[in-house]
């Protein structure tokens, strides 16, 4: 069993809330807690809490985290429309306590036994490693999704910046140079990844209430964003822990290069064989894509 934190910018791009959706349908994960990172934490808290209820899990705590960037020097990015169409109004979600303190607390008491997921930017675990350095040593790893090398076959195509990492780039140097275990799932591997219309259509057709607010999201995304087809760069970090075959990886140190200007962040990437990043370089979209709606979909996927 994994047993994982989820530190989550959950409400802006539903790949988050897929996310979420593919762990609590996954028998192998474990979610010990959710911790919620930039902006309205507490708005992404009470999105967490309704995806874990439409998905038969509400117990599962959570903690709001830091809203700011680490520095308090980058301005926010919101985009408005966060929990439109699932949370109703009302939905009331008490913090189980502050998301850095639980992150601390549960690895160095189950060492070698946490992986902390980290699909958002990374405030709450840069703070964590900077008030107990010693979590670098005892979580069993980082899962990240976050940077982008160019390094991939793709790579000539990419942005030369990616969101989580430009959004708080200082956070980021901290987790990366931190020396923890971590796998990054970059846009290196997440921008060959979609999720087409006729699938959020699918979900959407579900009898499971999780799945409808799911393809509720994703189609709300699909007209903001005017397309067909939107990338699963979250959800493709949680497939890591079940079948970690879809990907190709490479053994890497990574450098966080920025400065005072907006935006900046790029990660640099040199391969190296004592690296403590490894950094997802290819990946299997149609064995991705089969894994997500099965799980989402079950029975329902097979007919």
């Amino acid at each position: 069993m994994k047993r994982i934190i989820i530190d989550t910018d959950i409400g802006s791009d539903p790949d988050d809330s897929v996310a979420l959706a593919l762990a609590m349908q996954s028998p192998e994960i474990i979610i010990e807690g959710i911790t919620t990172v930039y902006g309205d934490v507490d708005l992404r808290a009470r999105l967490a809490q309704k995806m874990l209820r439409l998905g038969g899990q509400p117990n599962i705590p959570i903690y709001t985290g830091i809203s700011p960037s680490l520095l308090r020097n980058r301005e926010v990015w919101w985009g408005g429309h966060e929990g439109e169409g699932v949370l109703e109004g009302g939905e009331a979600t008490e913090s189980a306590g502050h998301a850095v303190d639980f992150i601390i607390d549960l690895i160095m008491k189950n060492p070698g036994q946490i992986t902390l997921v980290a699909i958002g930017p990374l405030a709450n675990i840069a703070a964590a490693l900077i008030r107990e350095p010693a979590i670098a040593q005892h979580v069993k790893e980082i899962l990240m999704m976050g940077g982008v090398t160019r390094l991939g076959k793709n790579g000539a195509g990419l942005p030369v910046l990616e969101h989580n990492i430009k959004c708080d780039p200082e956070a980021a140097s901290v987790v990366f140079s931190s020396g923890a275990p971590i796998v990054m799932v970059g846009l290196d591997v997440t921008m060959n990844v979609n999720i087409q219309r006729a699938q959020v259509d699918q979900l959407g057709r579900s009898n499971q209430p999780l799945n409808q607010a799911v393809s509720n999201m994703l189609d709300r995304w699909l007209t903001i964003c005017q397309r067909d087809y939107t990338a699963m760069h979250d959800p493709l970090a949680i497939s890591h822990l079940i079948d970690p075959l879809i990907f190709e990886k490479e053994r890497m140190n990574i450098t966080v290069e920025y400065d005072l200007r907006h935006p900046s962040g790029m990660t640099v990437a040199v391969p190296s064989a004592t690296g403590n990043v490894e950094v997802c370089l290819g990946v299997d979209e149609n064995r991705f894509i089969q894994l997500l709606m099965t799980r989402l979909l079950g029975v329902e996927h097979a007919l």
